[in-house]
């Protein structure tokens, strides 16, 4: 390694609604972390406080990456998202679980060949949830495009142009 040249850590996650399983590789692959954590933001900021060097992390897009990626963004040197669909392509294996999804993801971060999607502001996620459960048949007062009980959620729209 190179003098005054920080040693970073490479990071995968592979996230669930309840488990968020980590795979921490050093620039020459060596594992020098793993497990898993909590899904919750505590447990992540805690784990995140006791890293003890620089990090870079990736991530596979799911239903529960946007709150985790928010959350991490900060506390990070460089966080990616993956996109699913060729992630799948790349890392194709008959032996499948989380802790062998996380280390593919480290693998792929730290040979720079992550197939990289972008992440869409918070703000655009959050629309696109509200839409997607209105859509869906959504709760009781999420009626009809021009509806009074539309009101709260119009701040979105008009934010957008529309």
């Amino acid at each position: 390694m190179y003098r005054g040249v920080r040693a970073i850590d490479y990071i995968g996650f592979d996230i669930h609604k309840k488990t968020i399983s980590f795979c921490a590789k050093a620039q020459d692959g060596r594992i020098l972390d793993q497990g898993t954590i909590p899904a919750r933001r505590t447990d992540l900021s805690a784990w995140a406080k006791r890293r003890s060097r620089p990090w870079w992390g990736a991530m596979e897009a799911t239903l529960f990456t946007g709150w985790v990626y928010d959350h991490l963004k900060p506390l990070a040197q460089e966080l990616k998202v993956a996109h699913p669909a060729m992630l799948k392509a790349i890392a194709a294996s008959k032996k499948k679980n989380d802790k062998v999804d996380a280390r593919k993801i480290a693998d792929l971060l730290r040979c720079d060949l992550l197939p990289e999607c972008d992440m869409a502001p918070s703000t655009t996620r959050e629309l696109r949830r509200v839409l997607r459960y209105r859509n869906l048949g959504g709760a009781a007062g999420l009626g009809a495009a021009g509806d009074a009980n539309q009101e709260p959620y119009r701040w979105f729209v008009d934010g957008l142009g529309g």
